[in-house]
């Protein structure tokens, strides 16, 4: 599948030095697109060409009925290839950086040269995104407003922070109309995208660099992962923003970009 992507390009910095980098590609989570991406992006230009992917089923990639890893790992390897991107930085948060270590497990020789995995780990994660589906379900067509979409979706989905960045997939048609980007009938459909990916994979991968970057306060990470963690990617770094949670390239930006770029440059 052809993937739809956001391309920065590289705005050398004076006042900037370090390592050549190469081209830096970036990966969203489940619900999101590269529209979550656009600031961290921008300043990521600053050290290389950046493109943030919008994943199948999400922002203004083709819808598939088909939603599995493998399938976003094929999607991953022909972006790539047709781009003819040899030497890449692979950035992925959550779903993404589960796409990213599967590429990097299934698929060696790689083609990039470094990874950075936010915040999840090479492990089966159950589908508990039952009021996110039902948020995103909710016929919209008719609303007069955000607001009122707004206050529809707190009846589902408690936490306003989900639900601004569930709204990330709101768009308005021609005629003013509301309507959902994403294609949440195929990830519903989808539950068990996320289970029995990594289990059959025999042995490491230690040809590439790899930080781990990790909320403190995150429920995707447990004590285990790291074990799991040094297990697949024996050399990895691994650094933790400790007051953070699943969405630390929001919440604790400065940090994150902090940790990261040391990572890039290094």
């Amino acid at each position: 599948m052809k993937l739809n992507y956001k391309y920065y390009a590289h705005i050398p910095q004076t006042s900037v030095t370090g390592a050549n980098i190469p081209n830096i590609v970036i990966l969203h989570g489940l619900f999101g697109s590269s529209k979550n991406w656009v600031s961290v992006a921008k300043q990521l230009t600053q050290y290389a060409n950046v493109y943030a992917l919008d994943q199948r089923n999400h922002g203004d990639s083709p819808h598939s009925s088909s939603h599995t890893l493998h399938d976003m790992v094929a999607d991953l390897s022909e972006f790539l290839q047709s781009n003819n991107l040899r030497d890449v930085i692979l950035l992925g948060h959550s779903m993404g950086g589960l796409v990213v270590m599967l590429y990097c497990l299934s698929n060696p020789p790689i083609q990039a040269s470094k990874i950075i995995i936010q915040d999840i780990a090479p492990r089966d994660y159950p589908f508990v995104y039952d009021q996110e589906v039902a948020a995103m379900s909710l016929p919209v067509s008719e609303a007069k407003s955000r607001s009122e979409i707004e206050e529809n979706m707190a009846k589902l989905v408690p936490n306003t922070f989900i639900r601004q960045f569930l709204q990330m997939n709101l768009e308005r048609d021609a005629k003013g109309g509301y309507f959902w980007k994403i294609n949440v009938d195929s990830i519903s459909k989808s539950r068990q995208m996320f289970e029995k990916e990594f289990e059959s994979i025999q042995g490491s991968f230690s040809n590439v660099n790899a930080l781990f970057l990790l909320g403190g306060q995150s429920e995707y990470i447990s004590p285990s992962d790291l074990i799991l963690i040094q297990k697949y990617f024996p050399h990895a770094k691994i650094v933790e923003i400790s007051e953070g949670g699943h969405y630390i390239q929001f919440t604790h930006n400065e940090e994150f970009m902090k940790k990261l770029i040391a990572f890039l440059t290094s």
